[in-house]
């Protein structure tokens, strides 16, 4: 699955009231074939915002672009990294820290990236008690920060399972990779639009909901606001007081 973004800003030596986490800023559809961690090399990061990344995203060159654009990022390292510690900070066991290190990189890495500065933390879940491990390129973020900003990492996972479930792609009009990739966009840009209704007039029908009654009234002079009244079936059928009736019922 793809980075998630959040847009705590700020350098590493002012400290946020929290993160927040965004939409979803960036898309590519490629080939099956295509890995995932090449995605990182299309992304413009923004400086001082984080990027939420899994173990398939592990590349400290490609890391370290994100280091030097500004930018932060959060990432479960693979097992076997090997690394020296620098410092060892104060872990809080009550928010589920248990260990927080300052580390260099060793192993076959060019000299820049051994001498990086990086944060390891170790957190146990609460709620499950799970261990996780997370390492991260920010030096003074409050490392229950650093776990809870992964946690929000859930919501990319979350929204892929709302487009496999919502975003109708079951039938394409061409095979040609242009028309695969155009009907694709189509439909995100659907979804995207209903999703800014929404908001925007602040609905309590649902994004499937919205859509099917778009469907409806597409060829209907409805002002879209209208379209979502509980009584604009009852609004629909008061007589027009500028036309005529022709029998009295």
């Amino acid at each position: 699955m793809g980075p998630l973004q959040a847009n705590q800003r700020g350098d590493q030596g002012t400290r946020a009231a929290g993160p927040v986490c965004r939409n979803p800023g960036f898309l590519r559809v490629s080939n099956a074939k295509t890995s995932d961690i090449s995605s990182l090399d299309q992304l413009v990061f923004l400086p001082g915002a984080f990027y939420i990344l899994d173990r398939g995203y592990v590349d400290f060159a490609r890391l370290f672009g994100i280091h030097q654009a500004g930018a932060f990022f959060v990432i479960r390292p693979k097992r076997k990294m090997s690394f020296g510690v620098s410092k060892r900070l104060p872990a809080d066991a009550g928010a589920g820290v248990v260990r927080d290190r300052i580390i260099k990189l060793r192993g076959k890495h060019r000299q820049a990236i051994r001498r990086w500065p990086l944060r390891l933390v170790r957190y146990i879940d609460p709620a499950t008690g799970r261990r996780f491990t997370f390492l991260s390129n920010h030096l003074q973020l409050p490392a229950e920060q650093i776990a809870l900003l992964y946690r929000k990492r859930w919501r990319i996972e979350l929204l892929f399972k709302w487009m496999k479930q919502h975003l109708h792609v079951k039938s394409f009009f061409g095979t040609t990779p242009n028309a695969v990739k155009s009907q694709l966009w189509i439909a995100v840009i659907v979804l995207l639009l209903i999703h800014r209704l929404k908001h925007r007039l602040n609905l309590k029908q649902t994004p499937n909901e919205i859509a099917q009654i778009l469907s409806v009234t597409l060829c209907e002079k409805t002002l879209i606001n209208e379209a979502f009244f509980d009584d604009h079936e009852q609004i629909a059928t008061l007589p027009d007081p500028n036309q005529l009736l022709l029998f009295n019922l």
